[in-house]
């Protein structure tokens, strides 16, 4: 079968956040989501461009435009986030994003009343049902087709950095999971989810899996291969699908300038005819375990010889490296932000913090996220 990619400018970017609705008294999830999609909806009956519907009625999705960068990205992201509080606040309901509701059970949840979502529910049953989770998925520009697939591989060997900066699903269902990211594990469960196949390393290769893909039924449209990192081909992006939910807007903005750096300055080693950096898919394996495990404080797999460092050492380093290409993309300030996510502890480690301070009252977990999304930035435990 033949893949249209769409053309798109190299290293234009876009941001996708998904948010919990969640009531402001109690802290539990509010399945408002056709309320707010009602409220915003453009008189033509169309989707809204920037306010979109995800799987639960617990869930709003903020997107932003085709940007040239991070900053142009965060301001559209802050737009709508602003006419999503125009009706959520007479709701008394509150915006917060994780990777988890610390305490919601996923059996109260209710499925958004589309074909799609009750498609994959009906295929997926107790698994997809246990879909309480929220993401970030960041997309980037690729100019040429024949880049994208070297560069997702590539981009592979940062997957435990992406992971551990934005890790905020420690816990599920009222309970600690012992796992700084519980999402990354709890995602991979559905069919197409998960690590892609590093053996598709050409976009023939690709067209061949897709259509064994259709051919058997295993799905319906490209849009359900879940992989954490995939092509976009109706947007001519990559697309990374790798990080929970991002509690705040400077963490947001380092996660997304982090991955803009990278794949720009993966697509300029192409361009200088230099290697790519490859790890066997047995250590990449093992790093989303790790990452998912234990956050920023990860030992991970470097390279094929199996080299390991701490991830947050490994970041500084990496930060340097990308400090001349955050420049020229016009992200230094946002990539900073990583320091600041190392210095101050991630969203898991916040959380937890939280939790302890108060008697293990989860409710005060949930308070705090949302502070720190009102506060657009992480805000210390207490």
């Amino acid at each position: 079968m033949t893949i249209e990619f769409a053309s798109s400018a190299r290293s234009s970017l876009g941001v996708e956040w998904e948010l919990a609705l969640v009531d402001t008294d109690s802290g539990d999830l509010r399945q408002v989501a056709q309320t707010v999609l009602d409220a915003v909806a453009p008189a033509d009956g169309s989707q809204h461009p920037v306010i979109r519907q995800e799987l639960l009625l617990n869930t709003v999705e903020i997107v932003s435009g085709v940007c040239a960068g991070v900053p142009d990205a965060m301001a559209d992201l802050a737009a709508g986030t602003a006419l999503v509080r125009e009706v959520t606040d007479p709701l008394r309901v509150e915006l917060m994003s994780a990777g988890t509701h610390p305490f919601a059970h996923w059996g109260n949840q209710k499925v958004t009343d589309k074909a799609r979502y009750a498609t994959l529910i009906d295929r997926t049953q107790w698994w997809g049902r246990q879909m309480l989770i929220y993401g970030v998925h960041v997309h980037v520009g690729i100019e040429d087709r024949d880049k994208v697939l070297p560069i997702l591989n590539a981009l592979l060997a940062y997957y435990p950095h992406l992971l551990a900066l934005s890790a905020s699903s420690p816990f599920w269902d009222g309970r600690d999971t012992g796992y700084a990211s519980n999402r990354a594990l709890l995602f991979q469960q559905l069919p197409t989810a998960g690590l892609p196949f590093t053996t598709i390393g050409t976009w023939a290769d690709l067209e061949h899996y897709v259509g064994d893909m259709l051919h058997t039924g295993v799905i319906d449209d490209f849009d359900e291969i879940r992989w954490d990192l995939r092509p976009s081909p109706k947007f001519g992006t990559l697309e990374m699908r790798i990080c929970d939910g991002i509690s705040n807007a400077l963490e947001l903005g380092a996660v997304a300038a982090l991955t803009h750096c990278l794949v720009e300055h993966l697509s300029r080693l192409i361009d200088a005819g230099e290697q790519l950096p490859s790890i066997s898919p047995w250590f990449l394996a093992e790093n989303k375990w790790r990452s998912a495990r234990y956050g920023l404080e990860a030992i991970v797999i470097l390279d094929e010889a199996g080299t390991e460092e701490l991830v947050t050492d490994h970041l500084i380093q990496l930060l340097e490296l990308l400090t001349p290409v955050a420049a020229d993309l016009g992200c230094v300030a946002e990539l900073d932000g990583i320091r600041e996510i190392i210095a101050t502890g991630g969203s898991y480690q916040r959380q937890r913090a939280v939790a302890a301070g108060n008697g293990g009252a989860l409710d005060a977990v949930v308070a705090h996220l949302v502070a720190e999304f009102r506060a657009g930035r992480p805000l210390p435990p207490g």
